[in-house]
């Protein structure tokens, strides 16, 4: 993106506080694209983390859920459960999310120590997704901040939900504006004005 369309004052100062603790585990390919968005969820969370996987000849290092919280994998695991169906805990939640194609979150699970026995959850159907910056490979498929923005409805309240939502479209929109494919006046955030 270029610097002048920069997200950053979208986004909460100081970072959200809440009660989940996100947990993105990013493979080391998708560190470096500039079309990632896990990495602003964390950003507007005060009670996050990232970690970067797939590192050749170095294996991950094994992961620990903190003391006192709920583990959970977002991913669709075939024994995942819907989010918005588990029983109500008086644990906070640290919600783990995997960042990278398909292919390399499907492994994250068997290469990423401590997570083989993480539950897995899934969203609930929801709308389409509509990042439109690269084509989605999965029906049904989200971009790593959409996703994190509909778990944490869940998790946290629609306002938190809404705030990783309000992010994530001035990405897309500003990016689409800068490349001639959306008009200035369908960036809902507006776009800044240019430099002096």
């Amino acid at each position: 993106m270029l610097p002048w369309l920069c997200v950053c004052p979208l986004m909460p100062t100081p970072r959200q506080p809440t009660r989940t603790r996100l947990t993105l585990i990013m493979h080391r390919d998708e560190a470096r694209k500039p079309t990632n968005t896990g990495r602003l969820a964390a950003e507007c969370l005060a009670n996050s983390e990232v970690l970067v996987r797939g590192h050749e000849d170095q294996p991950s290092a094994a992961w620990l859920a903190p003391p006192g919280t709920r583990p959970l994998l977002l991913f669709p695991a075939d024994d995942a459960i819907a989010l918005d169906r588990l029983p109500a805990t008086p644990q906070p939640t640290t919600l783990v999310v995997p960042d990278g194609t398909w292919r390399q979150a499907q492994r994250v699970r068997t290469r990423v120590p401590g997570l083989r026995d993480v539950p897995c959850v899934v969203l609930p159907p929801g709308p389409p997704t509509r990042y439109r910056l690269r084509s989605e490979s999965r029906p049904g498929g989200l971009a790593t901040l959409e996703a994190i923005a509909r778990a944490f409805a869940i998790l946290e309240g629609p306002e938190v939900g809404a705030m990783l939502e309000r992010v994530f479209d001035a990405v897309v929109e500003r990016t689409l504006w800068s490349r001639g494919l959306l008009a200035a006046d369908q960036v809902a955030a507006g776009i800044p004005a240019l430099p002096a």
